[in-house]
């Protein structure tokens, strides 16, 4: 069984995939870090990655379409090149990259992505951006903690789980760090640990519902 825990810095020297990311950020941008296996993409991924790089003026939205979630079973995630186009089918809006660089730095969990992503482009003000569904389960993430001492984080509402993911341990735990929306501008470049909710219009839209209609579809 796998359980969440601080995480020990990976190293990435020598990795090929290390010197080609796919992207550039210049010093001084407010780039938000948006990460999941979008198994399906959907609306509701778009509506999140937008709501942020709106609330908090992000120059930059960067989709990490993880290569194997360690807390999902690989006969559920479809392969990496599907779940990319779907993506990017998705994010068309100013400013939104879709990256792979979780494959190409072999990195299984968002802690070392983060820290790789810090040392490479210094200067670049980074927010982790996630879905309060994300939030609920956050504390069971590697490093989860470290996590929130790396970076600021912007959680955006959700159906169903808004409540529940704001009664949650992460949330609980930090609930000093936590900032009012109405100063989600000042977010990017801030601080750590500080952590700010935006409620906004709901989209009802989720990948579980999408792979159980696609799997009808089939049968």
């Amino acid at each position: 069984m796998w359980f969440a825990g601080p995480a020990r810095r990976a190293p990435v020297a020598g990795r090929p995939g290390a010197l080609r990311l796919g992207f550039t950020l210049r010093p001084g941008m407010r780039v938000g870090l948006f990460g999941g296996s979008f198994n399906p993409a959907h609306e509701g991924h778009a509506h999140v990655a937008e709501t942020a790089r709106r609330r908090l003026g992000l120059d930059r939205v960067v989709w990490l379409v993880s290569p194997q979630n360690p807390l999902k079973s690989r006969h559920e995630t479809a392969d990496l090149p599907q779940r990319m186009a779907g993506a990017r089918a998705l994010a068309q809006g100013p400013g939104m990259v879709i990256s792979d660089i979780e494959t190409r730095l072999g990195s299984a969990y968002t802690i070392d992505t983060i820290r790789t992503l810090k040392a490479r482009f210094p200067g670049v003000h980074f927010v982790w951006i996630m879905g309060a569904d994300s939030l609920a389960g956050f504390h069971r993430w590697k490093g989860w903690t470290q996590i929130m001492h790396e970076v600021p984080v912007a959680v955006v509402s959700r159906p169903w789980i808004s409540l529940k993911s704001r009664f949650s341990p992460t949330a609980k735990r930090f609930a000093h760090s936590r900032r009012s929306s109405a100063a989600a501008m000042d977010l990017p470049g801030s601080k750590p640990p500080g952590w700010v909710f935006l409620r906004g219009p709901l989209n009802f839209q989720s990948s579980t519902a999408l792979r159980e209609r696609m799997r009808r579809a089939k049968a």
